[in-house]
């Protein structure tokens, strides 16, 4: 008994780093902002009102889906898609510091337009 506690202590202790380590990939639509959730499908997107698509993914610091009711309240540094049809919220990944300190990213469809990303590297460059 006291071996097998022993085994899962060590395979979870291993575990943990190797999973805070794993790079997140965003697509080239992607863009930056400050989300703040309300009730939903209820969001301020920096600032304006704003809502999320029946069906968004809403993606925590560890990847795992977050259900919007958890999020209530929640102000966040974000990137985000939009669905091409409807110019609602499709995807939000709440960003860890690391994430943040990516620069630059681009917070509107103007930029990112302008500028080139690096899929590779998720950089962007400005020309």
């Amino acid at each position: 008994m006291y071996r097998c506690l022993a085994v899962a202590a060590a395979a979870i202790a291993f575990a943990l780093p190797a999973a805070a380590q794993v790079q997140r990939n965003f697509p080239q639509n992607a863009l930056r902002g400050v989300i703040t959730f309300g009730a939903p499908p209820q969001v301020l997107l920096n600032g304006k009102p704003a809502q999320l698509a029946p069906g968004a993914r809403i993606r925590g610091l560890n990847n795992m889906l977050v259900m919007s009711g958890e999020a209530v309240n929640l102000k966040a540094t974000v990137n985000y898609t939009f669905e091409n049809t409807t110019g609602l919220i499709k995807d939000v990944w709440l960003l860890r510091p690391e994430e943040i300190a990516r620069k630059p990213w681009p917070e509107t469809l103007a930029e990112a337009q302008a500028w080139q990303f690096d899929p590779a590297a998720q950089a962007w460059v400005k020309p």
